[in-house]
């Protein structure tokens, strides 16, 4: 007769079933750590219109939620969403650690026209900045132009123009005439309207005196007589 061949029960090795649980239990636990790590610093950049807290709304990171939950395409796509940044650069340091670089739609003047804020892109808000406001209807050739060229104007001298008039004569249909917030007038055209940055340089030679100053054609300068 043939011998029955009794199985062997393995025993179980609770020593290595152990590690193995605690080593599950570990890397659960690390993953939900890592998952739910908050965002600890937001560092801002290159904004002069809208404050720091603002794009930190923008971007939803307000109350600081989990860096990888809010990961920087993410940041990034909420922050395009608004119409007054054109282009944001989103990155990490030491994973807890948002930088946000803005490349901001900023406003240029407001059209009385329209009642709206034109912006660096053409789009109206209803917005009120402290910006030039544009006095008189501009034909839409001249609009346009208007707009591309004081999107290369400096801030600091942005803010110092209080009005802008269209005021075409025979020879010029593209001139344009600035009130100034120090008191001083400035006639300029399309052409040369990139001169209006050398403002400030141009100014101080005269003193602080107050006229107009001619950019359409040169930069000579008329003083007011006080009365």
């Amino acid at each position: 007769m043939k011998k029955k061949k009794v199985k062997k029960r393995r025993r179980i090795n609770y020593k290595r079933l152990t590690i193995l649980i605690l080593g599950i239990y570990l890397f659960i636990t690390l993953f939900v750590y890592f998952l739910e790590l908050p965002i600890k610093n937001i560092n801002i950049h290159n904004n002069q219109v809208l404050s720091d807290q603002t794009i930190i709304e923008l971007a939803g990171i307000s109350n600081y939620p989990s860096t990888f939950r809010f990961l920087s395409p993410i940041i990034k796509n909420k922050l395009e969403k608004s119409v007054y940044i054109l282009e944001a650069k989103v990155y990490k340091k030491y994973l807890t650690e948002v930088h946000i670089e803005v490349v901001e739609n900023k406003p240029l003047f407001f059209y009385k026209s329209r009642n709206k804020t034109i912006l660096m892109d053409g789009q109206e808000v209803d917005d009120k900045f402290m910006v030039p406001t544009l006095i008189n209807y501009v034909p839409n050739i001249k609009y346009n132009e208007l707009i591309d060229k004081m999107k290369n104007i400096e801030n600091d001298v942005l803010i110092r123009i209080s009005e802008i008039k269209y005021d075409p004569n025979e020879v010029d249909d593209s001139r344009f005439f600035l009130s100034m917030n120090d008191g001083n007038y400035v006639y300029i055209n399309i052409e040369r309207f990139e001169n209006i940055n050398n403002y400030i340089d141009i100014i101080k030679k005269f003193d602080n005196k107050k006229g107009i100053l001619y950019l359409d054609y040169g930069n000579s300068f008329t003083i007011i007589e006080d009365k």
